[in-house]
């Protein structure tokens, strides 16, 4: 089975609270299926061993949205590789919810006699991230500005472009770090584009990437550009589905959708790494204005904080692919959030494919149809950036929790098993 967890050692990792920070922080390559629900457990636990490594077992509670989908996520996979080889007890408690997030997670380290050495709690917030209980949301920040009307500003005045404050606040380093990001994009594509069969998990679902892919090099006209597009976005978000290593944009779930669009406007113009690169940082400040401001976890806030985060990135890395304005840009990266207000989060079975997958193709298309959209405008309009995050939150913190990861409403509730194909628990060691 292929290892989970993400492309640090253990030592690196850190408790972070709300802020806007590197984009290290934003782009994680790690492997799938889930970034709150597989690496941020996975995180937690790899720390929880450090600090009580003489325990000769370990009990783990999850709460609320982990324990409600943490089986299709493979949650209980993860921090049992994590804490190997002395043996985890798992409790799943979906009805209860820790009061900082609702992806509550709680550790005891336990001797021989069965007696706590160590216990700790903790949550997963979102694209990996994790929020210590007890510790207080801090406002720390390496950007100095936290909203697009205070960066537009900036850069209008200064005639820089979003990807030249990234490298002033970032540092010169961060390309060299983008570039890792963006060789695992491409090769999480290249996976995906040449993997045939069934995803793990037990819904019977057949990748499709490879056939869609070969289809539209038989075909001509305007279905060449969408059909690699979606072909493109299938293929890392099946590698996703399969536990494959991919890189977080800005969740698991989503991380279709940025190396799809750009890789398919890199090819379509024939563009340098170094350019994509810069438009891959441009996407990475839209997305860390969206953590920051709002969140990006779909169990807060449902799959508007992940599609449609992902969605405005891509199209704010497509305008400026393509030579729009920063004004251009903002206005393609509010498309992409706007147009996906409201949309919940309902996995099938906890698992991230139904629709998780075909979200990422359709979301892919929408990002290069608001690029497109803003590069005939003039870039001005009504409703800004930073009012539609504020909505999104807002609609987010109002969708009833059932919407929001808990696999109890929505698609999750409608679709119903055939009899005698239930999801077959032993599905969960065959993963890619």
């Amino acid at each position: 089975m292929t290892a989970l967890g993400a492309h640090r050692s253990p030592g690196d990792w850190s408790i972070i609270s709300i802020h806007m920070e590197s984009l290290r922080e934003l782009y994680r390559i790690g492997h799938g299926p889930s970034s709150s629900h597989t690496m941020g457990p996975r995180r937690a636990a790899e720390i929880f061993h450090a600090r009580c490594p003489g325990a000769q077992r370990y009990r783990v509670e999850l709460y609320g949205s982990l324990a409600a989908t943490g089986r299709g996520h493979l949650t209980d996979v993860a921090i049992t590789a994590a804490l190997q080889p002395q043996p985890v007890e798992v409790s799943w408690k979906a009805d209860t919810l820790l009061p900082l997030h609702p992806n509550g997670m709680r550790f005891e380290g336990l001797d021989g006699q069965g007696q706590v050495l160590d216990s700790w709690q903790v949550y997963s917030i979102g694209g990996g991230a994790l929020q210590e209980e007890g510790q207080p949301l801090e406002r720390r920040s390496l950007y100095n500005l936290h909203s697009m009307k205070e960066i537009l500003k900036y850069c209008t005045q200064s005639g820089k472009a979003f990807w030249e404050y990234v490298e002033e606040c970032e540092g010169s380093q961060i390309w060299s770090y983008l570039a890792e990001v963006w060789q695992a994009m491409q090769a999480s594509i290249q996976r995906g584009l040449q993997a045939e069969g069934v995803l793990p998990g037990g819904l019977g679902l057949a990748r499709k990437a490879s056939a869609f892919y070969r289809k539209t090099a038989l075909s001509g006209g305007n279905f060449i550009q969408k059909g690699y597009l979606a072909a493109y976005a299938l293929a890392v978000a099946e590698e996703n589905a399969s536990c494959g290593r991919i890189a977080t944009a800005p969740t698991c779930g989503s991380a279709g959708i940025v190396p799809a669009v750009l890789h398919h406007v890199q090819d379509y113009m024939n563009l340098p790494d170094d350019i994509v690169l810069r438009a891959l940082a441009s996407a990475g400040l839209v997305g860390n204005l969206i953590k920051y401001n709002a969140s990006i976890s779909g169990a807060q806030v449902g799959c508007q904080g992940e599609v449609g985060a992902a969605c405005a990135m891509a199209a704010a890395a497509a305008t400026q692919l393509l030579g729009g304005t920063v004004r251009q840009i903002e206005y393609a990266a509010e498309m992409g959030l706007e147009h996906h207000l409201g949309l919940t989060c309902d996995p099938v079975d906890g698992l991230v494919q139904i629709p998780c997958i075909e979200r990422n193709v359709f979301a892919s298309t929408r990002a290069v149809s608001c690029a497109n959209y803003a590069l005939f405008s003039d870039g001005s309009h009504r409703v800004s950036f930073d009012e539609v995050v504020q909505v999104m939150q807002q609609t987010g913190h109002d969708l009833p929790s059932l919407y929001r990861e808990t696999a109890s409403g929505g698609l999750a509730r409608a679709y119903r098993f055939p009899p005698g194909q239930e999801t077959n628990p032993e599905d969960k060691g065959k993963i890619a």
